[in-house]
């Protein structure tokens, strides 16, 4: 039996498979708001099959989107265009659906990546000044951010409680904190974004600080057992920066308050970042932290072949492997990796006779005529 398509129980919520579809920006809003771009795109991948969708990086406030086009969740407005889509998805999908929540930190006020991806000045059309940790730039040609002061860290702490609470009230399954790819959580933690002399920077303890209040703060405000995870970049890829080591320390701390899984990615937070990109390149960091903290763990990154996927399961690398650009690429990965792997998938029985011949059972045991 393929053991990439066995279930799987993140606390309350199950899985049908150990296949998730992991955030990917479309920076296709509008004011915040979901579109039917979003319709569209999230209804292909909530019919592929996988076992978990998780809903791309969503600002928790206006200033923490990453681009003008960033979906949001800090109004009446953004929280009833997402429920549009969703009544729509749960018509025809009994997939799981999480969302991950985020502030983009000094790397907001962004142009689309299409537009190049370069700040947008305050001074400049649709750009803002953004927060951050402190006020060191991203890039070396960049507007330096906004340090945030301590009543800007309670502005922020409070916008994540308030969105996290519209995520629950829209039904959704889960919740993702972003604390990865460079962003203002991730920025806390690495020291090359945060220098402050306060009880938020300095040692990491103290840069670990904000990022475990918002998920403490989080974690009060939903119920009880309600899936919570974070994601996080296990290594900055810069010598002497965040690493491994101090990855392991921050997801033992959220074990410890009762975080519910850990999405390991790496990166973000330089543009001095040497990545070394490979197959499974960043599997081994989800290895290391699993086994030290025994934390629920997804792994993700250039994983694109179901032998793959099945290995990482089976070895026990981790407990679920998340898929980005491999899905935008083919929606149906998880039909093919089920068929390569022998083992059977959900599908919508509009398309059961798309099953190839010699594959009758892909799609459950079904039989159809034609009249």
């Amino acid at each position: 039996m393929s053991q990439l398509f066995t279930p799987y129980q993140i606390g309350p919520l199950a899985l049908p498979n150990r296949i998730v579809i992991a955030p990917m920006c479309q920076y296709s809003a509008e004011d915040g708001q979901a579109t039917d771009w979003h319709l569209i795109h999230l209804g292909q991948l909530a019919l592929s099959g996988a076992g978990l969708l998780i809903i791309e990086a969503t600002a928790v406030e206006a200033d923490g989107r990453i681009t003008t086009g960033d979906l949001g969740l800090w109004s009446d407005a953004t929280e009833a265009a997402l429920a549009r889509v969703l009544a729509s998805l749960r018509r025809h999908s009994p997939m799981p659906i999480a969302i991950q929540l985020a502030h983009a930190g000094r790397k907001g006020s962004s142009r689309a990546p299409w537009d190049g991806g370069l700040q947008v000045r305050p001074d400049e059309p649709g750009g803002w000044l953004p927060d951050a940790p402190s006020a060191l730039p991203h890039g070396p040609h960049e507007v330096p951010p906004h340090a945030l002061d301590a009543a800007g860290l309670l502005r922020v702490r409070q916008a994540f409680v308030d969105a996290a609470l519209r995520a629950h009230r829209l039904g959704l399954d889960a919740i993702e904190l972003h604390a990865a790819h460079g962003y203002l959580l991730h920025q806390f933690l690495s020291p090359l974004a945060n220098q402050r002399a306060d009880a938020y920077g300095g040692t990491l303890e103290n840069r670990m600080r904000f990022p475990l209040e918002v998920f403490d703060a989080i974690r009060a405000a939903l119920p009880a057992g309600y899936p919570l995870g974070v994601r996080i970049s296990a290594t900055d890829w810069v010598e002497g920066a965040w690493d491994l080591a101090q990855s392991t320390a921050f997801s033992q701390a959220l074990r410890e308050r009762g975080c519910s899984f850990i999405h390991v990615s790496s990166g973000g937070v330089s543009p001095q970042q040497k990545i070394a990109l490979g197959p499974n390149y960043q599997v081994g960091f989800a290895e290391g932290i699993r086994r030290a903290t025994g934390l629920p763990t997804m792994a993700v990154g250039l994983i694109t072949e179901p032998e793959q996927a099945e290995e990482i399961i089976t070895q026990g690398r981790a407990d679920m492997v998340a898929l980005a650009r491999g899905i935008l690429y083919d929606p149906h990965w998880p039909w093919h990796a089920a068929a390569r792997l022998g083992a059977q998938v959900r599908a919508p029985h509009q398309y059961w006779r798309s099953q190839p011949r010699g594959q009758a059972t892909l799609f459950g045991d079904i039989r159809i005529g034609q009249r």
